[in-house]
């Protein structure tokens, strides 16, 4: 019997729905339907792997398992034992339960959680299993009203996660957040890619698995995996369709930063990532940062003053930002990241905003310029 999701849910952050939207649409080829923090669609198992395999933007999918209409606990918990546990879950698995309530008679979210755990081990016929502290299989009930709506996490770990970082410098950017930036700017990997300010490395990381065309699941595992129907010869399928589409970059890919600490550990993730060999990597100051020919786009994401550098004077560096992008990248795309106002206007440049993102739980700014 085929297995068809009427709802699946991928989760972004603020500012992405729509440049996620349109990479789902190319994955997997399928209506969408952007919403307010994420994006839904339908679809069956190889929409639901492929999805996770390839996604770069998206935090996580969740598979919608049904919804629940009461007033009370009794019928809560009556209602939560009929939904079709058995198609995602094992007897003895472990859970995790995200329990939200609005405007509901049901307000006690430890309790809707409990009831939740409690419902799923009558239905599998099993005994209760602790799950560690952040561990288990994540379900997520959202209540509104007299309506819960239940769905099941498929990925597991958020999935900026891709299993090639360990090493961090300052205030790292998330994998998803740096796709999503490239995506937002329409940098496909046919154009060169520059960042002078790199840290670990993850917009340079990033601009490698688009430029070679690299699955961004790779080099990890997803919650579905231990689902009852898990179709382990489907997966290994799509894993090699997946590597047979990876091709070397043609462009240039080049990264530095004048931290030799964050440079040391940018290194090591490229070598995890399997990308080391197709991205230039130095330790030097922005300002001997030299142009490449041809075209391209230079991005950074420089230090906030919020984040790291809190009390220094970051006016200067922001105003070496600007005449390093003229003088070195004239003809160029440039991008920068960072909270609008004082420090964006030192650039000197004459930024356009692209989209405002959330990065570290900060607001900032995507800006753009024609240099």
């Amino acid at each position: 019997m085929k297995v068809y999701f009427e709802q699946i849910f991928a989760v972004t952050a603020p500012g992405l729905e729509e440049v996620c939207a349109e990479e789902l649409r190319n994955i997997i080829g399928v209506d969408t339907s952007v919403e307010p923090g994420g994006v839904r669609f339908s679809g069956g198992l190889r929409e639901l792997y492929l999805v996770n395999l390839h996604a770069r933007i998206a935090s996580r999918f969740l598979v919608y398992v049904g919804a629940i209409r009461a007033r009370d606990f009794s019928t809560f918990y009556k209602r939560c034992v009929q939904l079709p546990w058995g198609r995602y879950l094992k007897k003895e698995m472990p859970v995790l339960i995200r329990a939200s309530s609005r405007s509901s008679r049901l307000v006690h979210t430890g309790r809707l959680a409990e009831t939740i755990e409690k419902a799923i081990h009558h239905s599998l016929g099993s005994f209760s299993a602790s799950a560690a502290a952040g561990s288990g299989q994540l379900i997520v009930a959202r209540m509104e009203g007299d309506l819960c709506r239940i769905s099941i996490d498929s990925s597991g770990e958020l999935l900026h996660r891709r299993g090639y970082r360990l090493q961090t410098a300052q205030a790292p950017l998330r994998e998803t957040l740096a796709a999503g930036i490239l995506k937002l700017l329409k940098w496909e990997g046919e154009t060169a890619l520059v960042d002078p300010m790199c840290g670990s490395g993850t917009f340079l990381i990033e601009g490698a698995l688009i430029a070679s065309h690299r699955p961004a699941g790779a080099k990890r595992g997803f919650a579905f995996m231990d689902w009852p129907r898990f179709r382990p010869g489907l997966w290994s399928q799509l894993q090699t369709e997946g590597e047979r589409l990876t091709v070397e970059p043609t462009v240039t890919i080049q990264g530095s930063d004048a931290d030799a600490s964050a440079v040391e550990a940018a290194g090591m993730n490229l070598h995890r990532a399997g990308c080391f060999s197709q991205v230039a990597l130095a330790c030097r100051n922005i300002a001997a940062v030299k142009g490449v020919q041809g075209a391209g786009l230079v991005i950074c994401n420089p230090p906030y003053g919020l984040r790291v550098g809190r009390d220094e004077d970051l006016v200067p560096l922001y105003r070496q930002i600007g005449d390093v992008y003229r003088q070195q990248f004239a003809g160029w795309k440039g991008a920068l990241l960072c909270p609008p106002g004082r420090l964006a206007d030192a650039t000197g440049l004459k930024l356009k905003q692209v989209a405002t993102l959330l990065n570290g739980g900060l607001r900032v700014t995507l800006f753009k310029v024609d240099l």
